[in-house]
């Protein structure tokens, strides 16, 4: 997460950079620590190798020094340039809370929270609540099926729906066993033996109608 625009550097290191050079004795070494460039980029930004063209921008109508601290630091080519402490108030941080989902996907919440709560029942609300950017009281009237739109509800892989990703779902499982005592990485291979023996069941259920519809009776043949 961002921690916002530090209000104590130079908006533009190398524009403040010309203006120093330009206008006090200061050396390269304490120009470039206070910009945060290396003194050696100061000196061709000196020697015009570099930033031709770039305008003086003043640090002091900046706010981020004084004339007394240039001053002070130029009869001291040992110190470093102090900046005034900004009065400008910190950022406020956006509080945490449920994900953002696009609007064209918003619909697709009630599927997914239906799909966890049916095939994921290890997880918390709480922990849905994160995955899909939903509400508990959402997640409540789904659960005991007094949802407005219970009857159009299917249960959707929330992945297969872009809400969250397997990395997520599985990470949130894991802490569902966890809190319950279980051993995680027991119960994956056992939702994924049961995966397997679900698709193996349906590949013989398939098998068996196919043979059943290929057969074909002679005997009424030859007597029509």
């Amino acid at each position: 997460m961002s921690k916002g625009i530090d209000l104590s550097k130079p908006i533009m290191p190398r524009a403040t950079a010309v203006w120093l050079i330009d206008n006090t004795t200061l050396t390269f070494g304490q120009i470039g620590d206070f910009v945060e460039l290396h003194k050696i980029e100061v000196q061709a930004l000196a020697d015009g190798d570099v930033g031709r063209g770039i305008v003086g921008r003043s640090p002091i109508e900046e706010g981020l020094l004084t004339d007394d601290e240039i001053k002070r630091c130029e009869k001291d080519n040992e110190t470093s340039l102090k900046p005034l402490k900004s009065k400008l108030p910190p950022p406020k941080l956006r509080a945490k809370g449920p994900r953002y989902t696009p609007v064209s996907k918003r619909g697709d919440k009630p599927d997914a929270i239906a799909y966890i709560i049916k095939h994921r029942p290890e997880i918390s609300d709480a922990q849905i609540c994160k995955l899909v950017g939903t509400t508990k009281p959402t997640i409540k009237n789904i659960r005991d099926r007094s949802h407005a739109n219970i009857a159009n509800i299917k249960p959707r892989n929330p992945v297969d729906l872009g809400l969250c990703t397997y990395k997520e779902l599985d990470a949130a499982s894991a802490k569902g066993h966890k809190a319950a005592g279980r051993d995680p990485e027991e119960e994956a291979r056992k939702r994924e033996n049961a995966r397997l023996q679900k698709n193996e069941d349906t590949s013989k259920d398939n098998e068996e109608d196919d043979s059943s519809s290929s057969s074909f009776d002679f005997s009424n043949f030859l007597k029509a």
